[in-house]
């Protein structure tokens, strides 16, 4: 997963594919577009059900002799977690469960050898957001009750809390005063650096984790990693979220760098707080997700683009998007509309901003022979930008599926209906950062505490004329 370092110039090498090979059956415009009306929900399923169309056909893991779970060069294994959460989602919103069979594969398939997300083939590149986000995958599985897999498989519960269980052993106390780094691997570029969405993605999975179990151990898990993000100065007083520092400076040298997906991830990890906090801690929650909304009005363009319209801010204006850039947008859509069910009042503000997008990201999707794939520059309204993947169809599908949300079912937990079976002890195999002497972490006794942490995403080096501070 992406989060910038300004010392880096790429985030992990890269196949010889470039972010320009993506731009394929683009450069014309058929001016089809796809039609939306957001008041309609029949409308809505219908765009969504084309749009998903179109982001499955850039998988391959289901073709014969592909590795299920795998997109192809140039995606990254975290953001073919973050589409069959993507899809899960599909399903949940629409009942459609035509891509369930593909979701259920891939996610059971890249479980690894201990059943926590780390395979082994991805260790050159596993990083702690890309975790996370299989785990929020499966963690979304459990709240949504998406079909259950067989009984000698794992199950969703249990996965999210072997995401949990691993990256808690992996909190760090020996720099910054704790937090999560970025990699898991020592041996990895990255290793020295400690960001956000790591530390987000492990915040808003044991949040999730305590609404769903009602144990009080993931709750503190989730208090210790708000105070931490807070005392470290990647979230300011005002609810901006900065990407992250390096341990080799005591993480002093903070990069203000700011992506839509930061401020996503702590959003929905909030909004659990407030629905499992009451009192003056459930106030105290709401007063973070008000400055959370408030300082979120960075990602929708100022005039004159259309109001309310998301953009990615750091890249979008300039072109200087990459691969992992152009899926950002997808979080933040996924996880505001999920928080309106867990803090009802923040529902006004949210859905006048994603019923705006999915309108202008349903215009954006005009590219391509079949005149449907979408585009990234959603401000740009019809005017298809010429560029197609994964990761435009994803955020096109979270905004566009998004307006569904009203109608939704709640999120269950093991006292609302919930049938996803958990293990406490879950994922803890193995040494937690390819050390043999690193600490195990299963958490024992009364308050065993389950699995997970997010997985993925970063930038590598968004380059010129860009206007955001580095510090």
């Amino acid at each position: 997963m992406k989060s910038l370092r300004s010392s880096l110039s790429t985030r992990r090498p890269r196949s010889w594919l470039t972010n320009a090979a993506l731009i394929v059956l683009g450069g014309t415009t058929l001016g089809t577009a796809i039609t939306l009306d957001v008041e309609s929900q029949g409308s809505v399923k219908a765009a969504a059900k084309q749009v998903a169309y179109d982001m499955v056909h850039f998988y391959t893991g289901n073709n014969t002799g592909d590795v299920p779970g795998n997109l192809p060069a140039p995606y990254y294994w975290w953001e073919a977690g973050a589409m069959f959460g993507t899809l899960i989602d599909y399903w949940y919103y629409t009942g459609d469960d035509t891509y369930n069979e593909i979701t259920t594969q891939a996610l059971q398939f890249q479980v690894g050898d201990n059943k926590n997300y780390e395979p082994t083939n991805q260790t050159k590149t596993l990083g702690n957001d890309d975790q996370g986000f299989w785990g929020m995958a499966v963690m979304a599985a459990a709240e949504q009750k998406y079909p259950d897999p067989p009984a000698e498989e794992p199950q969703w519960l249990a996965l999210a809390q072997a995401v949990f269980n691993r990256q808690a052993g992996r909190w760090d106390t020996q720099y910054c005063n704790g937090g999560l780094r970025w990699q898991i691997f020592s041996f990895n570029t990255g290793y020295d650096y400690k960001n956000s969405i790591s530390n987000g993605c492990f915040f808003n999975l044991a949040a999730r984790l305590a609404v769903y179990t009602g144990n009080q151990t993931y709750a503190d898990w989730a208090n210790k990693v708000y105070d931490w993000i807070s005392h470290t100065g990647m979230m300011t007083a005002d609810y901006h979220f900065y990407d992250g520092a390096h341990t080799t400076l005591n993480c002093s040298d903070i990069n203000r760098i700011e992506w839509t997906y930061n401020v996503g991830v702590f959003l929905l990890g909030a909004a659990n707080m407030y629905n499992l906090t009451e009192g003056a801690e459930q106030q105290l929650w709401k007063t973070r997700i008000n400055g959370m909304l408030n300082s979120s009005s960075l990602f929708f363009a100022p005039a004159p683009s259309p109001p309310n319209v998301m953009w990615e801010q750091a890249c979008e204006p300039h072109g200087t998007c990459d691969t992992d850039n152009y899926s950002f947008k997808a979080y933040l859509s996924r996880w505001m509309a999920a928080t309106t069910k867990l803090a009802p009042f923040t529902y006004d503000f949210v859905m006048l901003r994603l019923k705006a997008s999915a309108t202008a990201a349903a215009a954006q999707c005009s590219g391509g022979a079949s005149g449907t794939l979408c585009g990234m520059k959603w401000t740009e309204g019809a005017k298809y930008d010429g560029t197609t993947g994964v990761g435009q169809q994803m955020a096109a599908l979270s905004v566009i599926q998004a307006n569904l949300i009203t109608n939704a079912s709640a999120p269950v937990s093991q006292n609302t209906g919930g049938t996803s079976k958990g293990d406490a002890s879950a994922g803890t195999g193995g040494s937690n950062d390819g050390n043999p002497s690193a600490p195990k972490n299963a958490i024992t006794g009364k308050d065993k505490a389950g699995a997970g942490i997010l997985t993925t995403l970063v930038l590598i080096g968004v380059i010129g004329g860009c206007w955001w501070m580095v510090s």
